[in-house]
Order: C-alpha cells, then structure tokens, then sequence
C-alpha cells in the first residue's frame, strides 16, 4: 500500500507544470527570417520620369529576381541570402497591408516615379514627389531593398 502514494505524489509532480495549460497556447513566435506569405513573388513596377520608363523586377520566393525594361530587355541574378531574409522580413511587415488600404492621391508633380509593389496579392504604391507627400514607410524599405539588390 505504500507504493500507491509514491506513485500518486509522481503523478501530481509531473501534472503541476501542466495546470492551467488546459484549453491555452503559448504566444506564437514571429519567425524574423519567415515571410508572411511564404511561397509568393514579390513584383515591382516602377515607371514614369521623364523619358517615360517602366520597369518590372520581379522576384520568385527562392530569390531568383528578373528585371525587366520598357524596351523588353533583361537581366536575371540571385538575391544574396542576406537580400533574402531581409526582403522576407520586410514583406511580412503588417505595415505592408494597412499601406495597401491607403488610397494613393494625385500628384501635382510632373514626371515623377510611381512605384507599385505586389506581394502575392497584396499591392501598395506610391509616387515619388517628395515635397507633396512621404513615401509609405514599408512599401519604400522593398523598392529600396530591390532596387539596389538587382541594379
């Protein structure tokens, strides 16, 4: 008879750390190399300026990116893997949805860019003036990370 309360004190020892836990998860961890969207492309279009351009980078989930110019003309390469947990961060930014939302107003500028960026099907866009308006944050963090990781 002795057993039975050895084994019942075990018992309660290893179900303590468990009380409470019933019906709750922990807090989920924000992976910082994980994109929001796992498995998407991400697409920039920057066009306007003087001379009329558009050009198209678009870059697959693995890093492999294509940029293309208005003429049609292409150059291919790889995101450095630095590049892409960068670019994985910033398009799991939720900065990236609620910049989406915004309306983007006319301009009163002539000949400046207009950057559109996609992320799976989430599109944000803005025009480069800046004396009439302040880039969205997030939005301008990937033009800037794409321009200069493909140029």
């Amino acid at each position: 008879m002795r057993a039975a309360p050895a084994v019942a004190a075990v018992v309660a020892a290893l179900l303590v750390p468990l009380a409470g836990c019933a019906g709750t998860d922990p807090p989920a961890r924000v992976d910082p190399t994980a994109t929001a969207l796992p498995g998407v492309e991400v697409t920039l279009v920057k066009s306007g300026g003087i001379a009329g351009l558009t050009d198209t980078i678009t870059v697959e989930p693995d890093g492999h990116w294509t940029r293309t110019d208005r003429a049609g003309n292409s150059k291919e390469g790889q995101l450095t893997g630095s590049d892409l947990r960068r670019l994985r961060q910033l398009t799991a930014d939720p900065r990236l949805t609620a910049e989406a939302a915004v309306t983007v107003p006319a301009t009163m500028c002539a000949d400046a860019f207009n950057y559109q960026l996609t992320v799976g099907s989430t599109t944000s866009a803005y025009v480069d003036c800046p004396p009439q308006a302040t880039p969205p944050p997030a939005t301008a963090e990937v033009v800037d990370l794409l321009t200069d990781a493909t140029g």
